[in-house]
């Protein structure tokens, strides 16, 4: 099969940090399905790992976020039959997604939304788990209920908070303050449904005062924790909750925090799926509930960008992209 894997970690300016190879076709036991993948996704963790060491001489194929049509299934397989179009988000025990056939736990993938082809729903597997597990499952946000409380969204334009703005201003009462530094990313988090737009970079709090909103009682933090976590100690309301996603994160000082009685959520999306947590299976749920919530018209797709075909070549610029820091939304390749 074809496949995109690095043998060494390398910027992505070399032309050897990425590079097109011919592996052997894995083969599905226990609960896996054996996907043909059609579309797949980049995320800041795709680059995170293609630099965190080499993966011993032997090509090591990235990738998290795909979707595609079930070829093959495993003995232990409940959900799935062949021939089903599926997305999901795989985990990094793993090969990665960037290849013709992909191995998936059957109980951490979804349905493909139906209104969605395949490179629109391969755009939002990772990012919806990530602020739907942080908001319903980490914060416990009350749904369908009227609240006067406030939500702010660190870094709104990105992938996890393109959805997280969408889940929160359509399944809550909640107020939906996003962050944006930039015009387009100001409109986007405005498109998506934010009530109110700030930026990270000037006083978030003069900024809340001047919309008339109190300190927020949540704040999800969807990048650059550690750059912007004491000042969002201090913003935050006395008994409030925090919520930091893995990959943003460092040493943090949460003297303020405990000063307020706040709360640290931490979420970290592959948890479940490394660790066979006993409630697995609900990343198949949410996959579920995620995709009838798009096919009803309630959520969107967040792809921004199509860059192709699935090679070296296109995704050593989706990385650089990524990289760079100003994507907003998600980028998506999409055939072999």
């Amino acid at each position: 099969m074809k496949a995109v894997a690095f043998t060494h970690a390398k910027p992505i300016t070399d032309p050897e940090s990425l590079l097109d190879f011919d592996l052997p076709t894995p083969e599905p036991r226990h609960h896996d399905l054996l996907v043909e993948v059609k579309a797949v996704s980049v995320n800041p963790v795709d680059t995170k790992q293609r630099m965190m060491g080499e993966p011993l001489g032997e090509p090591r194929v990235l990738g998290f976020d795909a979707a595609g049509i079930v070829r093959e299934i495993g003995p232990d397989v409940q959900n799935f039959a062949i021939g089903d179009e599926v997305y999901y988000a795989g985990v990094p025990t793993r090969p990665g997604t960037n290849a013709q056939y992909h191995l998936v736990d059957d109980r951490i993938a979804g349905h493909k939304p139906k209104t969605l082809s395949f490179a629109q729903a391969a755009a939002l597997p990772l990012t919806a788990l990530t602020a739907w597990e942080m908001l319903f499952d980490r914060f416990k946000l009350p749904r369908n209920q009227a609240s006067t409380e406030t939500l702010l969204i660190v870094g709104g334009a990105g992938g996890v908070g393109s959805i997280a703005i969408q889940l929160a201003a359509q399944l809550t009462s909640l107020n939906v303050v996003a962050t944006a530094s930039r015009p387009e990313s100001t409109e986007w988090c405005r498109s998506l449904g934010a009530h109110h737009v700030i930026n990270h970079h000037h006083n978030m709090a003069r900024a809340l005062g001047q919309f008339g909103l109190h300190a927020p009682n949540y704040i999800f933090c969807a990048s650059h924790a550690r750059q912007h976590f004491k000042h969002l100690t201090e913003v935050l309301i006395a008994e409030g909750a925090i919520g930091i996603i893995e990959g943003n994160t460092g040493p943090l000082d949460v003297s303020t925090l405990l000063r307020k009685s706040g709360t640290l959520h931490t979420e970290y999306v592959f948890a479940r799926g490394i660790l066979k947590t006993p409630n697995i299976s609900a990343q198949h749920r949410t996959l579920e509930a995620i995709a009838h919530l798009v096919d009803n018209g309630t959520l969107r797709t967040t792809m921004t960008q199509h860059y192709g075909l699935i090679n070296a070549e296109n995704l050593r610029r989706a990385h650089a992209a990524v990289e760079a820091g100003t994507v907003i939304g998600k980028i998506v390749l999409e055939g072999f």
